[in-house]
């Protein structure tokens, strides 16, 4: 008995604190800041500089508009490349870690995130966990606590890492399949199934846009594939209507929850989850998963108006497919798409009212008619989105 006491009380001493909401909810949401200052705001910093000049340019020949974007596009490749640290690092912050722990989990979201592919948010998120308890464990235990607090963080992070994170990617990688095979299907339940996935995926701690990119769920992906210069037309359109339906369905979670949230976050919020990333009210969600229902349902109801109404497709990066109005680099994909259209194949007036009703309007007004419905039958109440925006 007296064994046990010791434990707990060695553990308290420790801050080591066993709970859903340290881990499930404390340590997520701080994640979610983390990619939100490191691979969202770099990937929005290098669309800006993509669309506003000429950033293919070499830093030293270029000039005026064109120098601007190149250097805008360098910064941006800086920001996404720390990701997994930015993660890590949040996630140790959150668990209130010891500076030398802290700084330690830098190298362990670094590898982590790497060697989990586009499982490796969610590797990020069981490592560091781990890591950072094994390094609080040990912070100040020794004399030579500069070098045993830092090396135990790292190694036992990493090591687990090595067998873990790929394990997770894999797993993540079989979403990847079934989204794959419905690229497949009629356009109806292509659109639905897709967008309704890709949604969830983008607001979960997993690459959506790795996921999409893996697969290839973009029109464009197979134009790039054929040296010679053909198109196998019927793969290209399955996988055009594709991306646009996993465009939908990131826009429907992200421009949904900004709308949804909006009496609990205000403006800054709405930017934040809109602009940023939906992933923000996943401790919200693990709270009450009820509160998705709204995204999904506009997911489900866009995705196939994206199929079949307005045949709104995809064909630039594939990476875009995932990304939904995170620096509107998903809006913007289709657009820069369309110069690429195969032979035969033109956009009209039905394409451009798509883009503008599937990507912005209808997440809006749906989500916001069906929060009016929610809140009016108790199931959503005040507070319940509240968002942390550090």
């Amino acid at each position: 008995m007296g064994t046990g006491q010791e434990k707990v009380g060695f553990l308290k001493r420790k801050n080591v604190i066993i709970s859903f909401k340290r881990y499930g909810i404390d340590a997520m949401g701080s994640m979610a800041l983390g990619l939100f200052a490191s691979l969202l705001i770099g990937t929005i910093i290098k669309t800006i500089g993509q669309r506003i000049g000429d950033s293919t340019l070499d830093a030293a020949v270029a000039t005026g508009m064109d120098f601007f974007a190149v250097k805008l596009v360098e910064i941006g490749n800086y920001a996404t490349q720390v990701t997994g640290a930015a993660m890590a690092v949040s996630i140790g912050y959150a668990l209130q870690a010891p500076p030398l722990v802290l700084y330690s989990l830098a190298a362990v979201g670094l590898a982590t995130n790497a060697l989990g592919g586009s499982g490796g948010p969610l590797a990020v998120l069981f490592i560091a966990i781990i890591a950072c308890e094994v390094g609080k464990l040990v912070s100040k235990e020794t004399k030579v606590d500069i070098l045993v607090t830092p090396g135990v963080t790292i190694l036992v992070g990493i090591a687990l890492a090595m067998p873990i994170a790929p394990l997770i990617g894999k797993l993540c990688s079989q979403l990847g399949s079934f989204i794959s095979w419905a690229t497949a299907l009629q356009p109806f339940w292509m659109g639905l199934i897709i967008s309704v996935v890709v949604g969830i995926v983008l607001t979960l701690p997993i690459s959506s846009a790795a996921i999409c990119a893996a697969i290839g769920i973009s029109g464009g992906f197979v134009l790039a594939g054929l040296a010679d210069g053909t198109t196998q037309m019927s793969a290209w359109y399955g996988l055009y209507l594709a991306g646009g339906a996993a465009t939908a369905g990131c826009c429907a979670h992200m421009v949904g929850f900004a709308t949804l949230s909006y009496p609990d976050n205000g403006i800054g919020g709405f930017v934040a989850q809109g602009l940023g990333t939906s992933m923000l009210q996943v401790p919200n969600l693990m709270k009450k998963p009820v509160l998705w229902l709204p995204p999904v349902i506009v997911s489900a109801i866009t995705g196939p108006l994206a199929t079949c109404l307005f045949v709104m497709g995809n064909n630039g990066p594939a990476v875009s497919s995932g990304m939904g109005t995170s620096g509107l680099v998903g809006p913007i994909g289709i657009l820069t798409g369309w110069a690429d259209m195969p032979e035969g194949y033109s956009i009209g007036v039905m394409q451009w009212i798509g883009v503008i009703l599937i990507c912005f309007v209808l997440p809006v007004v749906l989500t916001w008619i069906l929060g009016k419905f929610f809140r009016a039958k108790g199931i959503i109440k005040p507070g319940d989105l509240k968002i942390d925006l550090g």
